[in-house]
């Protein structure tokens, strides 16, 4: 690890200007995703901004209805909150199928949006890496890749993205609040993320000078039909093959409303609103699901290893929707 530079903000504008005047500084709160990188090897900052104080770490309802979180809460705190549990389920379900309790206690909403990809050949500094260093080339595509993205892929990255939590945060329609030192904006979730194209090394679309402060969700959450399942290799403490994070308004077995969104299979949270909209107004019927299903995994293209996560998913987002519709909670 190299030697940096520590600083601790007292407020969001003192941390916004360390950041821009030294741009290979780091934000850290949890450091659970940061600490690996930087003993890695892989993420190399001169200094260590501290924002685990500032006080972005509450989760209430707006006067519109929205529930906003705040980008220092952790990731233990939402799952169990009352109103979460309540009323966003799939967020909570889909947050408690990620990590381990230790580190859902450490892990804040803000840095599991910017955590950075999972895949061997990122993190092994010994092999070239087009996310890690630009030009290097992909060890991935002709290597052990059964982890690895089917969809948006690129011939300069077939990483994907490890959150659970933003697999159901984009199947909520969420909106994401930073700052930066042009002032406040909102990014919708469906565009915070990049797929790799020619420039993998960019994993969002939040500036260099810019924040996270909190995430919001719409007033709706699906509370009452709504399903994760995670597809793993062992069920705890694993990274996705597939995730499905499913949720639907119904009523007399008919489907109002549906929202799908992938994950495990992509550089970004995967979702694709013609699938969704061949089940609105649709029965609940397993016809309608695999429709949705081919709709959804259109495109995908398999690199040796993960040929299987095709049919995979497909099978996933079947028998996700079927749980989904099946139960009123």
């Amino acid at each position: 690890m190299n030697s940096f530079s520590y600083t601790r903000a007292p407020d969001v504008a003192s941390a916004l200007r360390v950041i821009t005047a030294e741009p290979t500084a780091k934000f850290i709160a949890g450091g659970t995703n940061l600490v690996d990188l930087m003993k890695e090897n892989v993420e190399r900052p001169t200094r260590l901004v501290d924002i685990t104080h500032l006080p972005l770490a509450g989760i209430q309802r707006t006067k519109e209805g929205r529930l906003r979180i705040g980008a220092l809460a952790t990731n233990a705190d939402v799952a169990y909150n009352e109103l979460v549990e309540r009323d966003y389920p799939l967020l909570s379900r889909a947050i408690l199928r990620g990590a381990s309790a230790q580190l859902r206690n450490m892990a804040s909403v803000g840095g599991n949006l910017m955590q950075r990809t999972r895949c061997s050949y990122f993190y092994d500094t010994a092999t070239p890496c087009n996310k890690r260093t630009p030009g290097a080339g992909c060890s991935a595509m002709e290597g052990i890749n059964r982890y690895h993205a089917i969809l948006g892929t690129s011939e300069h990255c077939i990483a994907t993205n490890p959150s659970d939590m933003s697999v159901a945060l984009l199947a909520l329609d969420a909106v994401i609040l930073v700052v930066g030192s042009s002032g406040e904006r909102t990014i919708p979730i469906a565009e915070f993320h990049r797929l790799p194209g020619e420039t993998p090394q960019i994993d969002t679309n939040l500036k260099a000078n810019e924040m996270i402060t909190a995430v919001e969700l719409p007033p709706r959450g699906f509370s009452g039909h709504y399903e994760y399942l995670k597809v793993r290799d062992r069920t705890s403490y694993a990274f996705a093959l597939v995730s499905v994070a499913a949720a639907l308004e119904m009523k007399d077995g008919q489907i109002g409303e549906a929202r799908l969104a992938l994950g495990g299979v992509a550089h970004k949270p995967w979702r694709r609103k013609e699938a969704e909209e061949l089940l609105n107004g649709k029965p609940a019927a397993k016809d309608n699901f695999q429709k949705a299903a081919e709709a959804l995994l259109q495109g995908a293209k398999g690199f040796g290893h993960n040929d299987f996560k095709i049919e995979l998913a497909k099978r996933a987002v079947v028998r996700t929707l079927t749980q989904a519709a099946g139960s009123e909670r």
